[in-house]
């Protein structure tokens, strides 16, 4: 029969009952309710199922309280000694995250609880379980993060400084009638990119893909003041989609006496349709290149296509990519307007 009755006095009774409505651990105040529950007669099935946890612990719980009373309700892990994960061992786990498993002569290219336990067992001699290395990676702020690739930089850290120095410089002495801009490219693909995003459990979201990918190409440039966007589009990635951005930013700022456009060292910005353009047009718009394989130090990249992908293209449902060229339109509207609000409330501060 599924039933352990207790007999509870009317002082034990009451005493339980205070816990349960005062007591912050909830560990404890589901012990005091197990028991509470069977007083009412409740059985070890019935009472797992009401507080939503394990018939052992049930029955665990009950023994324990018929072999020692309230006193067996009480957390034991005091007693448990210093706890394994402590500062120590926290930081040679942040040690351990800075470097990849291969440093620790590990044949698995990413890092696991598993390979992380072995790994800070074999540097400190401390075993944990994966719970406690969940914690401790709580503890750590760490996440599990895609990678991000990355070509080689072929200039020194010195020249790299030196070259993003310069430009800051430029940014932060412009005079009243220069203007300085970010300058970038995105490619937006009717194939949409697969992120991540929250799901119940036991579903997986799926994303429709188009039996043939269709590409289109947007130039922007950000000004470096108040984060203002500019910006054209074209069905090919070439000279003439720069170009036309050059040709936009003439018309924008006619009234600007020097047009600083900081940009990377992408082909079409130095092809030699670009430069014969340069030299038979305005000479007011000046190119600043940034150091190669540095796509960080471009604030275009992060400030705008990042968003761009994880808020328009990320996932997406859109089966026409003019649909789709739409929505990057509306984004970067948007923030449009939020530039203005802001350049707003601080000349009104």
């Amino acid at each position: 029969m599924d039933t352990r009755r207790i007999v509870l006095g009317r002082w034990t009774r009451r005493k339980l009952k205070q816990e349960v409505r005062w007591i912050l651990d909830a560990r404890y105040r589901t012990r005091c309710l197990i028991i509470l529950r069977a007083d009412e007669g409740w059985g070890p099935t019935r009472i797992s199922r009401a507080l939503n946890c394990s018939r052992s612990l049930v029955n665990r719980t009950l023994d324990r309280f018929l072999a020692e009373g309230l006193c067996g309700l009480v957390d034991r892990r005091e007693d448990n000694g210093a706890p394994k994960a402590d500062e120590n061992y926290v930081a040679a786990v942040r040690r351990i995250l800075q470097g990849r498993p291969r440093d620790f002569g590990h044949r698995r290219t990413t890092w696991t609880k598993r390979l992380l336990i072995d790994t800070a067992a074999w540097q400190t001699g401390v075993v944990v379980s994966k719970t406690t290395m969940g914690r401790v990676l709580k503890t750590l702020r760490a996440r599990r993060g895609r990678a991000k690739p990355l070509g080689p930089c072929p200039w020194s850290e010195a020249r790299k400084n030196r070259r993003m120095a310069l430009i800051h410089r430029l940014i932060d002495s412009l005079p009243p009638n220069q203007v300085a801009l970010w300058e970038d490219e995105a490619d937006i693909d009717l194939n949409p990119k697969i992120g991540s995003d929250w799901t119940l459990p036991g579903m997986q979201r799926q994303v429709m893909t188009p039996g043939k990918n269709v590409k289109c190409y947007f130039a922007a440039a950000m000004d470096a003041a108040n984060g203002r966007l500019r910006w054209v589009k074209a069905k090919k990635k070439n000279s003439g989609l720069f170009i036309a951005l050059l040709e936009k930013l003439l018309k924008v700022y006619a009234g600007k006496r020097m047009i600083h456009v900081i940009l990377d060292n992408f082909g079409i910005h130095s092809s030699r349709q670009t430069r014969e353009w340069l030299s038979e047009h305005d000479p007011r718009i000046r190119l600043h290149f940034l150091p190669p394989y540095c796509p960080d130090d471009n604030r275009i990249e992060r400030k705008l296509w990042r968003e761009v992908h994880a808020n328009v293209t990320i996932n997406h449902d859109r089966d026409h990519i003019d649909v789709l060229c739409d929505d990057v339109v509306r984004y970067m509207m948007a923030e449009n307007r939020r530039a203005i609000a802001v350049s707003e409330s601080r000349a009104a501060i």
